[in-house]
């Protein structure tokens, strides 16, 4: 019986000076970013008009500044383009050059990105850059204004049998990385 316990003993006491052996592995944690550009023209100001009405307008031509008319979320660095669905604005009996009007950016009224670079181009019906920015965008807002030529240049527009006589064009913001 003595032995017995002495076996025992001996068991129990190498199975608890045994030690479990430690056991380790790795897994990879990837952060992936991928590119998310976004851009919206305030919903109020969808409609922008020039109006013509005075002989000051005809000779120094008309502007329309709309606030915050563009809000950008860009993952990292960002240009902002410009362009005009045509060459031309369309009237029912002639048109106008889109080039006669130019696109002017600045800093929004509110919630504004600093360190961006802002080019005023005229209207064309190709993509422009108004826009430039090396960092990234979280809902910041950017004014715009539009502006039409003087000197005159629509005097011969006018047509009597529209009142007023309306020249469109959609104009196009486009975003993508930098």
């Amino acid at each position: 019986m003595k032995l017995i316990i002495a076996t025992i003993a001996t068991i129990l006491v190498f199975t608890f000076q045994q030690k479990a052996s430690a056991q380790a592995d790795n897994a990879t944690l990837n952060i992936r970013l991928y590119p998310i550009q976004t851009i919206t023209v305030n919903p109020a100001q969808k409609l922008v008009n020039l109006d013509y009405k005075t002989t000051a307008d005809y000779t120094n031509g008309v502007s329309s500044t709309q606030n915050d008319h563009l809000t950008v979320y860009s993952t990292g660095a960002f240009v902002v383009k410009v362009k005009s669905a045509a060459a031309t604005l369309q009237g029912s009996k002639a048109s106008i050059d889109a080039s006669d009007v130019t696109i002017t950016p600045i800093a929004g009224t509110t919630n504004q990105l600093t360190n961006a670079v802002y080019n005023a181009r005229s209207l064309s019906n190709n993509d422009q850059p108004i826009i430039t920015s090396t960092t990234g965008s979280v809902n910041k807002n950017f004014n715009i204004t539009y502006k039409a030529a003087g000197a005159e240049k629509f005097v011969d527009k006018y047509f009597k049998t529209e009142n007023p006589t309306v020249y469109s064009t959609v104009v196009t913001y486009t975003i993508e990385a930098n």
